[in-house]
């Protein structure tokens, strides 16, 4: 199946300290699996309604294909916060596991 452009996302919000460390990561692991960094599509959520109608579950979120690399609780609160990811280790993060990541683009390339 051909790749389309935007099948990556990142969605962050302003007010996020984690966000740019978020796509530093997601550059090196794009790179790492050889996928050209114009499938990415990085998109700012600035303000509330955004969030709501996106269903934004915090900064940073990443989509591949649309999906979420770590999906929220569904009972999780959607809006302009930072998001917090678990880690494989059992670890807080307010970034996701990189082997989620690697998880989500091996998917891609079945």
């Amino acid at each position: 199946m051909p790749w389309v452009a935007a099948d990556i996302q990142l969605l962050w919000w302003r007010g996020c300290p984690s966000w740019e460390r978020a796509l530093a990561m997601l550059g090196e692991e794009m790179t790492a699996h050889g996928l050209d960094k114009e499938r990415l599509e990085v998109i700012e959520i600035e303000d509330e309604a955004a969030a709501d109608r996106l269903g934004f579950p915090g900064s940073p979120t990443i989509l591949v294909n649309g999906v979420d690399i770590q999906p929220p609780d569904p009972q999780q609160a959607v809006g302009l916060t930072c998001r917090v990811y678990r880690r494989r280790d059992g670890r807080v993060s307010p970034l996701p596991d990189p082997e989620d990541l690697r998880d989500a683009f091996a998917r891609m390339e079945r």
